[in-house]
């Protein structure tokens, strides 16, 4: 007889009280799992089938194998009750069974409750909190748990709980501009980003990704490591969300919150410290203040009992506010600027149970984000806001996706499901001010300026560079995914499809196509060259320009696809191993459809696990994990690197400048024609030279050992360690001088290569062969060496120790602590440049590192992720019935300090025309991370309350966030100079670019119906 009798029945009769598991430890499934397990141990001989039944309508039946063991996999996330039967009558039974996506929960039967066939129903908070399943490093946030803890309200915040997840203080992501995070090390780009198990990562630059209104969130896993073989395209960490979904009992509730202006902390002013305005304002900050308002609502319940299942939400955010740039000493286009933020987004869910063995779910969603906002002079002296100037620039980010997705289970041992999604975003700048002028950058430098320590003519253009409004990206998807038990393994196999299309995409210089950059030297300096390695002479006098002109667009697409086995072997009721296989291939395309890397052959990225129940009862795990993962370039790549770019300089003496456009006037060119560091004259290369033809894709190995143990039945404690290393990068070589002079070694003319690049994408630290064309159309093969280069070798490393405790929730109160000891070093970031830049640098895979030898010189060391010491404690108290209080604690280790500037004892040295990018400081070798910024303390605090006579349905909500006020710096310019000559201070040298978000309070109140 087939055992699995599934239906879709009325759901059981439960308990009132529902079983709080606090966080996840580590988990069964895999990195964007959208549903959960049950699974358990029956006494031998006491019963022969269990039957799952769900909020959702779905009751699900298996048998007890041999060994008494049984396994409900793929279940909907929501709350279940078990039952145990013999021959169709109920022996024992639990109920409100809390699932956590990816994990399984067990749920078992002890010898004392099934001696008879009487039926008893027990409460299911006595489960085991260790998933003995799990091999991987995860942290799962419910939503009860969000809405208790004091947290900021998006994603970001709420993956930064987990250990070792920091904060980068620099990037931001493209859809909701909250800042990034560095998982373990990696750079921003590294992450993945899922809602309901679709791919919503930007595809233009990895940037972040759209995510969910804060209350449709069912739960959120964050991944650290370690997941098997069905994910991956992410060697940093994953963020995952599964959103509500309705069930067989109709809901609706709103939501309002409040974050008034008038009691947020005034945010610290700016301060020059180096240059003609040292000890004077630079910024002033104090009126830098917004309110934001945020309402939603939400309803979820049943269209047909047991059959068809609706949740949908909306959520409007609004921001307003003022900023204030420059002071009476520093000039600005924008002094004072009255902007709003407008950030709609829904969220809308539909789950049909169309028979026994079949569900279909359908997902929509919208996360967007706008900006309108006029500019206006400002009184530095009065405080007070001035006549109107101009509209400031409109931007639109975010966009809409939708998801299908089919299950079926076919057998009580076999499954299907298959999923196909797309999404659309968009990440546009308008023109808002009407001025034909160019923009100009440090105009204190300007000569009337410096010499009279003025603020200088900053001209009318608030803007340096504006998008196509055609401006998008597209992502579709597909996966397959099948899942079958056989005996002691569960098999399972599948694809993994995406093509990522960015179309109009890039930038262009605002005003007559270029901007201008002033420059002063001191006099000893007047007759050094600008830049021997560009071939820009000496200036002669105290003050230059620099006409800079950028411009790039382009349509372009990157295809991807992935197939996977995994073997999950339960080789005995304690040892557990899991087998897994993955390849990858990326393609990544031109703007005229040409393939410029090809990486379709296999990329094998093994994931190996295991877990030990060490006692047998699910109280003690040993679990470890090895595995590779391989990461492919985005769409931002091509813009720049495989289609026609443009990005020059031309320098001229001047004899005044223009008050009104702050241009200089009466100019006399230092180098006769525009010259180019990476030679990007607008010209499209040849697709078969962008990259070398041997190029590998980046891939990470990780290592992960740790334990998780219930010290009794109040208390968790565990500890893991976590080794990371970079094996293969891609990034941009622009040194066309070594590959010519490896040619001619070999035998080549000079004279062949006339058509070279500026610029390849290549492997650092590895030997990498170039094509360059000839005359005749064919192609002359050039193998370079990291050695030929004069290049160290590649290395990123990361490890790391975490230790935890934690008291899961009981009914009164939860907390937990993590303590990460952790090293993040090497001679590179990876696709991103965060350390020593002043605003991040955001080509991926295109930075400054390893453009030349001359910018890798001494730049091993701490990366700009590097947080030795981290300390996390969160939780809340259910101090009386009415009565809730929480808070959340993050202490860190600063991050490294950068030094950069121009080479050599007189800080004079511009070996490859990149000055001010070298590790040098004030004429000494300058590695990161010689000294640190401040370690900071970020307390965040929360009260609820609940009154009686709402019945439990209505919370009233006080957060104060960064309740301390601390506003240390995370990051500070770190150019020392970009005039040759020690003393030569840039201007903005040591600058503080960013501190922490001074304090804010907000009122929160929810009702649910």
């Amino acid at each position: 007889m087939n055992s699995r009798n599934t239906s879709i029945a009325r759901q059981l009769p439960r308990t009132a009280l529902a079983i709080a598991l606090g966080l996840t430890l580590s988990g069964v499934a895999f990195g964007q799992a959208t549903t959960g397990a049950i699974t358990g141990t029956v006494p031998a001989g006491t019963a022969d089938t269990v039957v799952v039944s769900g909020t959702t309508g779905i009751t699900r039946e298996v048998a007890i194998d041999s060994t008494g063991r049984y396994t409900v996999g793929s279940l909907p996330l929501g709350k279940y009750t078990v039952t145990l039967q013999n021959d169709g009558k109920t022996v024992d039974s639990r109920s409100n069974v809390t699932l956590r996506v990816g994990s399984s929960t067990d749920v078992s039967f002890g010898a004392a409750n099934t001696q008879t066939l009487s039926a008893v129903t027990v409460q299911a908070n006595a489960l085991p909190t260790i998933d003995v399943t799990g091999v991987d490093s995860r942290t799962v946030i419910t939503a009860e748990q969000l809405s208790k803890l004091p947290l900021a309200r998006n994603a970001e915040a709420i993956a930064r709980l987990a250990p070792g997840v920091i904060d980068n203080n620099i990037y931001t992501s493209a859809a909701s501009g909250k800042t990034l995070n560095s998982f373990g090390g990696s750079a921003v780009t590294e992450n993945a980003y899922y809602v309901n198990g679709f791919a919503t990562t930007d595809p233009l630059k990895n940037l972040g990704g759209i995510t969910l209104p804060y209350g449709a969130i069912d739960q959120m896993e964050v991944l650290t490591g370690g997941y098997g073989a069905q994910y991956g395209r992410s060697d940093g960490g994953v963020m995952s969300i599964v959103g509500k979904r309705g069930t067989n009992q109709w809901h609706f509730g709103g939501n309002f919150q409040w974050t008034p202006s008038s009691l947020k902390a005034s945010p610290k002013n700016v301060y020059s410290v180096y240059g003609p305005n040292a000890g004077k304002m630079y910024n002033y900050n104090n009126d830098d203040k917004s309110t934001t308002v945020e309402g939603s609502i939400y309803a979820g319940g049943p269209l047909i009992e047991d059959r068809l299942f609706l949740f949908a939400s909306a959520d409007v955010e609004r921001q307003m506010g003022q900023s204030v740039a420059g002071s009476a000493t520093t000039a600005t286009s924008t002094p004072n600027t009255k902007y709003s933020y407008q950030m709609p987004r829904w969220y809308a869910k539909l789950d049909w149970n169309i028979n026994d063995s079949n569900t279909i779910e359908l997902t929509g969603m919208s996360d967007k984000r706008s900006y309108q906002a006029n500019i206006y002079d400002y009184d530095y002296e009065s405080h007070s806001r001035g006549d109107f100037l101009t509209p400031d620039n409109p931007t639109k980010t975010g966009g809409d996706a939708y998801i299908a997705k089919y299950t079926s289970y076919i057998t009580d041992d076999f499954t299907v499901s298959a999923l196909y999604g797309k999404m659309t975003t968009r990440e546009y700048t308008g023109l808002g001010n009407p001025s034909t002028d160019a923009y100009v950058s440090s105009p204190e430098l300007q000569r009337d300026a410096f010499n009279s320590g003025g603020p200088g003519y900053k001209g009318t253009q608030t803007t340096d560079s504006i998008s196509d409004p055609r401006n998008n990206n597209k992502i579709s998807s597909f996966r397959l995914d099948l899942s079958y038990k056989l005996g002691s393994h569960t098999l399972a196999a599948g694809i993994d499809n995406q093509t990522a299309r960015s179309n109009f995409v890039g930038d262009t210089t605002t005003g007559p196509g270029y901007r201008w950059t002033y420059y002063h030297v001191e006099d000893k300096d007047i007759n050094t060259p600008i830049s021997d390695g560009l071939g820009v002479g000496a200036p002669g006098e105290n003050f230059y320009v620099d006409q800079i002109y950028i411009s790039n667009a382009a349509s372009v697409r990157t295809v991807q696809h992935a197939q996977y086995i995994q073997d999950d072997w339960q080789i005995n009721d304690r040892w557990l191993v899991k087998l897994g296989l993955r390849n990858d291939q990326f393609t990544n395309y031109n703007s005229q459809g040409e393939a410029y890397i090809r990486l379709t052959k296999p990329q094998w990225a093994p994931r190996i696990g295991f877990s030990w129940d060490v006692l047998g009862d699910s109280t003690f795990k040993v679990y470890g994990n090895a595995g590779r993962y391989y990461l492919a370039l985005p769409n931002n790549v091509a813009v720049r690197g495989a289609s026609g770019s443009l990005f020059t300089d031309q320098y001229f003496t001047y004899e005044g400048v223009d008050p009104t456009t702050g241009a200089p006037i009466g100019l006399t060119p230092i180098n006769a024609t525009p010259v180019s560091t990476n030679n990007e004259y607008g010209q499209a290369p040849d697709p078969k030279t962008v990259a070398t033809n041997d190029i590998k894709a980046e891939y990470q190995d990780e290592y992960i050992l740790g334990f998780d143990k219930q010290f009794n039945s109040d208390w968790l404690y565990g500890a893991k360690a976590t080794y990371r290393k970079l094996r293969t990068a891609v990034d941009d070589v622009c040194d066309p001088d070594s590959i010519i002079a490896k040619g001619v070694s070999l035998g080549y003319d000079e004279s062949q290569f006339a058509e070279m690049n500026g610029c390849y994408l290549f492997n650092p630290g590895r030997t990498n062969n170039y094509l360059v064309k000839q005359d005749d159309g064919s192609y002359i093969n050039v193998p370079v060496s990291w050695k030929d280069y004069g290049f160290p070798p590649l290395k990123r490393s990361y490890y790391a120790v975490n230790l935890y405790l934690e008291h899961p929730f009981d009914g009164k109160w939860f907390g937990r602590i993590d303590y990460v000891f952790s090293r993040s070093y090497g001679n590179t970031e990876g696709q991103t440049k965060t350390g020593g830049v002043p605003d991040g640098q955001d080509d991926v895979s295109q930075t400054i590192d390893w453009d030349n030898a001359a910018v890798m010189e001494y730049a091993n060391g701490p990366q700009s992720s590097d947080r030795p010491h981290q300390i996390k404690m969160y939780g809340y108290y259910q101090i009386a019935p009415e009565w809730l209080v929480s808070a959340n604690l993050t202490v860190m280790s600063g991050a490294p300090i950068s030094c950069l500037g121009m080479t050599g004892p007189d800080a004079s040295g511009d070996p490859s025309g990149y000055s001010p990018w070298y590790h040098w400081c004030g004429g000494e070798p300058s590695s990161p991370g010689k000294t640190r910024y401040p370690w900071t303390r970020r307390l965040d605090l929360g009260v609820q309350y609940s009154p009686a006579f709402a019945d439990g349905k209505m919370a009233i909500s006080l957060d104060v966030l960064n309740a301390l006020n601390e506003q240390k710096t995370t990051q500070a310019y770190s150019i020392y100079n970009t005039s040759p000559g020690i003393g030569n201070y840039y201007s903005g040298y040591k600058r503080v670019i960013s501190r922490e978000t001074p304090r804010y309070v907000r009122v929160g109140v929810s009702y649910d119906f």
